[in-house]
């Protein structure tokens, strides 16, 4: 599990990040793999963990209530999903599936918080730059957690 850790400050997510900062980040991320046409989660599951793929490729989804299943993107390495348990949704808004072999990283969405409520400085830095990653997806996105942020650090 080490070695894909050990990934952590290549990964443009993570880039120019302190060696205390980085640290904090390789504690807290575990290694997260699977086979294609694994369904990572359903919309509707608890939102549990964010995913930072390292290599691989996913597909999210959505199905609306009176239609079918539809497409809503596909993922590849960089990519960051499972945005719900980011921004405080107890449940995915949307499905996962790895479309090949996937190797990636997830955080507990309650050690997203304590960074942000413990380490405001590291907590700010990710949770802006996880922003700007889904940013093509969801422009307002940023906009979304910026009040979490500010209510983990009065906390």
């Amino acid at each position: 599990m080490m070695e894909m850790l050990d990934t952590l400050p290549i990964i443009p997510l993570f880039e120019g990040l302190d060696a205390e900062q980085t640290s904090t980040l390789m504690a807290v991320f575990e290694k997260y793999t699977c086979p294609p046409d694994t369904v990572i989660f359903e919309q509707g599951d608890a939102a549990l963990y964010l995913y930072l793929i390292l290599k691989g490729r996913a597909v999210i989804s959505y199905k609306p209530y009176d239609g079918p299943r539809i497409v809503i993107t596909r993922l590849r390495d960089g990519d960051v999903f499972g945005w719900s348990a980011a921004v405080g949704s107890n449940r995915y808004s949307s499905s996962v599936a790895s479309e090949s072999t996937l190797e990636a990283i997830r955080l507990r969405r309650e050690r997203l918080w304590e960074i942000t409520k413990y380490q405001p400085d590291t907590g700010k830095i990710i949770i802006d730059r996880l922003a700007l990653n889904v940013s093509p997806r969801w422009k307002n996105a940023h906009d979304q957690i910026k009040p979490l942020i500010r209510g983990a650090e009065r906390k």
